[in-house]
């Protein structure tokens, strides 16, 4: 019998998986809505609860996760890049969309180690490959561009959000650089990432008391990202 499964639907409570991941050593929480994806990435040092959401925490992490709103967790272990495994839990709502991904960085062992007390789980088929869509690289005057251009050159410190129901995460620090590349607009920091898809948005709405942005695309829709400017 099997002691793991390539993919693996798991039984196991959101609290339970949730405190498995400073064992499972360098990670990245990952989030996407709309074209833009949201990465925080290293060690997790602490999962805390309160009100109902986890709390992941440590100096390259700053993520909550509602634990009502998870309503199915995957084992992924299929994932496999220049012979080195990026296994990862995916955490879903009830209605079958997408809260968080958790990968880890340090290969299988120690995040088999990590999830095993949660139990094998039940197998579920591979994950169909998805087509590339329409790709359109970002020009100088893209609206997602400008004011992420604007706080790289005032070097001013910034707060980068994500909040989608039941999921929020940021971070906090100084843009070094803003890449366009692969028809994304590209954030990258040793702890962070932003990827953008271009032409994702269409205008960012300025809260007058905070000052704080959020991003939206043509149809009205907010992608879940915000900036925010200390100065």
């Amino acid at each position: 019998m099997p002691t793991t499964l390539p993919r693996a639907r798991l039984d196991a409570s959101a609290r339970d998986v949730l405190l498995t991941l400073p064992a499972i050593g360098r990670l990245m929480v990952t989030a996407r809505h709309l074209g833009a994806t949201h990465e925080r990435i290293g060690a997790v040092e602490s999962v805390s609860f309160e009100d109902g959401w986890a709390v992941i925490g440590g100096a390259e992490h700053e993520s909550r996760i509602e634990l009502a709103s998870v309503a199915e967790i995957i084992v992924d272990r299929t994932s496999v890049m220049k012979d080195k495994a990026y296994p990862r839990i995916d955490l879903n709502r009830a209605d079958g969309s997408y809260i968080c991904g958790i990968v880890g960085f340090d290969g299988i062992e120690p995040f088999d180690a990590a999830v095993a007390p949660l139990g094998i789980g039940t197998a579920i088929e591979a994950k169909p490959d998805t087509p590339p869509g329409e790709r359109i690289e970002a020009n100088e005057t893209d609206p997602g561009r400008l004011p992420l251009e604007d706080a790289h050159a005032a070097q001013a410190q910034v707060v980068i959000g994500f909040r989608r129901p039941g999921f929020q995460q940021f971070w906090r620090g100084t843009i070094e650089t803003v890449k366009p590349a692969m028809g994304f607009i590209n954030v990258m920091r040793s702890d962070f990432h932003l990827h953008l898809k271009a032409g994702a948005v269409a205008e960012w709405h300025r809260d007058s008391v905070t000052g704080e942005r959020e991003a939206f695309n043509a149809d009205g829709e907010p992608l879940g990202l915000t900036l925010l400017r200390a100065n």
